[in-house]
């Protein structure tokens, strides 16, 4: 009975102490945590440092800042690094690059770059009308439903993905950059495209309420192209009016024709110098390990056309991915490439290496989430697209170093490009584009089940390149 007393006396001590559920923080567990965390002479050192710097620079790994190694095995040639400045570009700058790589391979070419401002112009003219259509579409339903919600969460963005590059050299063409130059709102996108949202969210409810008053078919049409035309306007005061008509020709390195120039639409210049179908010949493959593998995802309002092509993958082990890369790389053929770019990045040396800082002996903690747990709570995801252009193999034929062309500017990183190790590859790489050709009969069968829609709030996609 004593021993019963006693135990009783500890519990209602305890919920004196922390409150009968703990739902607060109280002066008692405050008192717990500073007697706990009593600073050491080493914490008060750490404590200054931190005080005055940057923590990744103080997480720097000595260990890891030995010259690096950038031989590698195969190579796709490449010449000329873009650069998107500050603008979510980079999945329309990385799809242009890899189909320039080809272009410039096949004709000798001193260099070449094609205009991202171009196809930008249509991206953001044609999300437009996808939004606003999705919100005739969803017209009925109130502004709490999940859909409707989203959809005027993000009515546009400067981001997106190789299925939106590809549908949009389809429709419109390509020009080369000088043709059509950028502009300061083109390489400075946030606040122009913030105003174009704000813009959009009026429209929407302005649909919304001609939906509600009994408005169908054309008389909605009718308005929606309205509103696309003030949308055009103001795309053609931020980037000029999109070219239609140029005359062409490559340059020696000299500067030189290499021929007599001709005149070209975007769409002709795509078919004689591009021709490739990349809608159809091309395969998205994707490494989440939150869902099964060998079976195809489609993400539900995640195209960049109205008529254009929901985002379908096919999610693969790593393994089966790495095998089509080096068959790519192996050919000669670059490839759109999607990770978490921010992830233990060294950006001054362009080393991506999960050695490169040691946070946890910095900060006393251990960080032990898997890629899975990373994905499922947010703390990471697709930040970034690139272009993969080179692996380094070893004796036995494994990757054990990867490189991608990247479009922060040629000063950037180790010369406009990022280094990865195999093992910051399996933590942080998440898509990649490949050439049909280079997969297996598996993998082109696993391709054509239908497809499993998951909803475009998803967390794997969320705040998407």
């Amino acid at each position: 009975m004593k021993k019963q007393r006693q135990l009783c006396t500890l519990i209602a001590l305890a919920a004196m102490t922390f409150g009968a559920n703990a739902q607060e923080i109280t002066s008692q567990m405050l008192e717990k945590f500073k007697t706990e965390n009593a600073m050491t002479a080493s914490d008060r050192a750490i404590h200054n440092a931190m005080a005055a710097n940057d923590v990744s620079k103080l997480a720097v790994n000595q260990a890891n800042q030995t010259e690096m190694d950038t031989y590698f095995t195969y190579s796709v040639p490449s010449k000329g690094i873009t650069d998107q400045q500050s603008s979510g570009r980079c999945w329309l700058f990385t799809g242009l690059n890899v189909m320039r790589s080809k272009v410039i391979n096949e004709h000798n070419l001193a260099g070449l770059t094609f205009s991202p401002i171009y196809n930008f112009f249509y991206d953001q003219l044609e999300k437009s009308n996808l939004f606003l259509q999705a919100i005739i579409d969803t017209g009925d339903k109130p502004l709490e439903d999940k859909t409707v919600e989203w959809l005027l969460q993000h009515p546009l963005s400067d981001g997106g993905t190789f299925t939106g590059v590809a549908d949009l050299a389809a429709k419109y063409g390509i020009v080369p950059a000088g043709v059509m130059p950028e502009t300061y709102a083109s390489n400075n996108t946030s606040r122009f495209t913030s105003l174009i949202k704000r813009k959009l969210r009026e429209d929407a409810l302005i649909l919304r309420d001609k939906v509600a008053a009994g408005a169908k078919g054309k008389e909605l049409q009718a308005v929606k192209t309205d509103m696309l035309s003030e949308i055009y306007r103001i795309l053609v005061l931020g980037f000029g009016e999109p070219v239609t008509t140029f005359k062409w020709a490559p340059k020696d390195a000299q500067g030189k024709y290499m021929w007599e120039p001709k005149e070209y639409t975007p769409q002709s210049f795509y078919a004689e110098f591009v021709g490739e179908d990349y809608q159809n010949d091309y395969i998205m493959l994707m490494n989440d390990p939150t869902r099964e593998y060998w079976k195809t995802y489609e993400i539900q309002y995640d195209r960049h056309l109205y008529d254009g092509h929901n985002w379908l993958y096919l999610n693969l082990p790593l393994d089966d991915i790495k095998q089509m890369a080096i068959a790519s790389i192996k050919d000669s053929t670059m490839m759109y490439f999607s990770c978490d770019v921010g992830k233990e990045l060294d950006s001054k040396r362009g080393l991506l290496d999960l050695a490169n800082y040691d946070y946890e002996s910095l900060l006393g903690v251990e960080f032990g989430m898997d890629k899975a747990q990373r994905i499922r709570t947010f703390d990471s995801g697709s930040s970034h697209a690139m272009t993969m252009m080179a692996v380094e193999l070893d004796a036995e034929g494994k990757p054990t170093m990867w490189k991608v062309e990247n479009s922060w500017g040629a000063a950037s990183g180790h010369k406009g490009h990022l280094i990865m190790t195999d093992e910051w590859f399996n933590e942080y790489m998440f898509r990649l584009v490949v050439n049909k050709k280079y997969a297996t009969p598996e993998v082109l069968k696993a391709a054509k089940q239908k497809p499993i829609q998951l909803p475009c709030w998803d967390p794997m996609f969320m705040g998407e390149e």
